[in-house]
């Protein structure tokens, strides 16, 4: 009896939903991965869309003639509609509503086309309102979380609705034109950020209010304008404290990136609002908070590209140095952090240890186009999905220790189009504590083929030279030390390694050979810029010291210009005090020689 109780407690493994060229069908979770017998799978290619509720009991699918709802927990098929066009499904957050959108068309006499976005009750199945919604993106209505208000934007306007009354507007949200808008997650009060994007020489902005105080000058909670903004993101954290807005426009001015510009901006909803200042220059690829609603991470910059977690002062808390990625997932309890390169990038993973900024595991997935954390926060799903891409499409299942425990490939004539987990509330699956030994699996470990560089005819038979194009930044804790007011710069910290690794060095050096060898250090009095010009038959090391030079020699200038009485900018300050660190880096160079 203890037992079965127990069993009933324990949540069961989430299941997968794939949707290809092969049909719709489940697949149980870890450790199984055996088709499931909870769902018939639906064959042919007529399956466009499917979806689960919030709590992963419901399911609907549409199979090119009808929309299906099923409980997931009795298999019981609840209700068929008639909607052969539909390709958009969602569920409301209490399983109340099903949603459904089919592209809107006009007849060809040009009347107005029928409504073709609906809302049906889940209970009766009858529909409860029709609306014309022309555009897909953001076609389907924002509920709160307990679905008392829920709004959507009409003609520039956000129009709300409470307890899922839509026939009476309860509120209207009217600015001059409101392009997008984000309701605030969790309970009541409820709060919206809404986006107003510039015209005629006017700034765009965001603007954060409480529902339903919309009225006078002063009703803002908070608001944040910029210039530079033809498309804004809006992300809310957990607790609806605060919100990143990640502003770009779609041509960089300066021609430095393809990409266009991008800013990201932090919104507080008492009022507070900053620019997050970004170390390194160029796109921002990510930005993502952490579910315990302290902190986020931004991936950004040039290729390679940096990882920084920030604080709610928008201070940077951990920086993770330089790497192939562009994405970053938090997993559900917020303990792991997984940094990624997919798209255009080789599909490394980085897995680390938040709390203790530790580096868990390192796996690649090749070619992935999808990414996903298993709601009990252990595994993670990668996927190939067509039409991104059309070969070796297939599935993965990882423990987030590097190990893969499952995998399908599709058959050479076959496309995968979709894989996904079953949802789960927060807090049925406890946290564990973090393992750092990868976990058995009986999946063979495919490591994939270093692709080495192209090499020219005439260089093929010489001894390869280590030539990195980038310099890679090591990661570093930015959380001023105890008794250190400062964290230690990059540069001190590379430096501070490189001097103690090259210690060691000359101690080994000096124990092999006689006892009294000593090197003679360069005095200290002499300036760097006389001295002899020394070559140490490695291209890269002469090269790094002639940079060391040229930098010294800046900072040389900028003390006279000082000295001179010139008033300098910060950087050209924070230049001059990375003079010591930039001599202890040559001194060690030029004793490596």
């Amino acid at each position: 009896m203890g037992f079965s109780f127990r069993d009933k407690m324990a949540p069961s493994t989430p299941l997968l939903t794939v949707r290809g060229s092969e049909g719709l069908y489940m697949v149980n979770g870890p450790p199984h991965f055996t088709e499931s017998t909870l769902f018939p799978r639906e064959s042919g290619k007529n399956c466009k869309v499917y979806t689960f509720s919030k709590d992963g009991t419901l399911f609907a699918w549409g199979n090119g003639e009808k929309i299906n709802i099923i409980n997931v927990t009795n298999k019981g098929l609840l209700h068929s509609f008639d909607l052969p066009k539909a390709i958009c499904l969602e569920f409301s957050p209490k399983n109340t509503v099903l949603a459904t959108w089919q592209p809107y068309t006009t007849s060809k006499d040009g009347t107005a086309g029928v409504p073709n976005l609906q809302l049906y009750d889940v209970k009766t199945g009858t529909c409860l309102k029709s609306f014309i919604q022309k555009k897909m993106q953001n076609w389907c209505p924002s509920w709160s979380e307990d679905e008392t208000v829920c709004a959507r934007n009409v003609n520039n306007e956000v129009h709300f609705f409470e307890n899922d009354n839509f026939n009476t507007i309860a509120n209207k949200l009217h600015l001059q034109k409101i392009n997008d808008f984000v309701l605030s997650p969790g309970p009541q009060p409820y709060k919206v950020a809404v986006y107003v994007p510039g015209s005629k020489g006017a700034p765009s902005f965001v603007r954060l209010y409480q529902y339903p105080k919309f009225d006078g000058p002063h009703a803002a909670l908070a608001n944040k304008s910029f210039f530079k903004a033809d498309k804004v993101t809006m992300l809310w954290n957990k607790k609806a404290t605060a919100v990143l807005v990640i502003a770009s426009t779609e041509v960089d001015k300066t021609g430095a990136s393809y990409y266009g510009e991008q800013t990201l901006h932090y919104i507080a909803a008492n009022g507070e609002s900053a620019v997050v200042q970004l170390p390194k220059n160029g796109p921002i690829y990510d930005v993502v908070w952490n579910s315990s609603s302290t902190e986020f991470c931004a991936v950004y910059g040039f290729m390679p590209a940096k990882a920084t977690i920030f604080n709610l002062k928008c201070d940077p808390v951990f920086d993770f140095g330089t790497g192939p990625r562009n994405a970053a997932f938090y997993s559900p309890h917020g303990h792991i952090l997984v940094l990624a390169g997919f798209g255009n990038l080789r599909g490394q993973m980085e897995v680390w240890d938040v709390k203790n900024y530790k580096l868990i595991s390192k796996p690649v997935a090749s070619d992935s186009t999808y990414f996903a954390w298993c709601p009990d926060g252990e595994h993670i799903l990668t996927a190939t999905c067509a039409p991104r891409l059309r070969v070796n499409n297939g599935y993965k299942i990882w423990h987030y220790t590097g190990s893969v425990l499952h995998k399908h490939d599709m058959p050479s004539n076959a496309e995968l189009w979709q894989v996904s987990w079953q949802p789960f509330l927060d807090g049925i699956f406890p946290a564990k504590a973090i393992t750092y030994q990868a976990v058995p699996s009986d999946v063979p470990s495919e490591e994939p083929k270093a692709a080495t560089a192209y090499r020219p005819p005439a260089l093929r038979n010489k001894p390869i030279t280590n030539s990195k194009l980038h310099e890679e930044e090591p990661p570093q804790n930015m959380k001023p030390q105890a008794g250190n007011d400062k964290p230690l710069s990059k540069t001190a910290l590379k430096n501070q390694r490189k001097h103690e690794a090259k210690k060691a060095a000359k101690q080994e050096a000096r124990n092999e050979k006689s006892p009294d060898w000593a090197p003679t250090p360069a005095p200290q009095s002499t300036p760097r810029s006389t001295l002899s010009q020394s070559t140490s038959g490695d291209p890269e090391v002469d090269k790094k010291i002639k940079n060391l030079k040229k930098k010294l020699k800046a900072i040389e200038q900028l003390k006279e210009q000082a000295a001179a009485g010139k008033q300098l900018e910060k950087n050209q300050l924070e230049k001059i005090q990375k003079e010591k660190a930039l001599l202890q880096e040559l001194e060690d160079l030029e004793l490596g020689i």
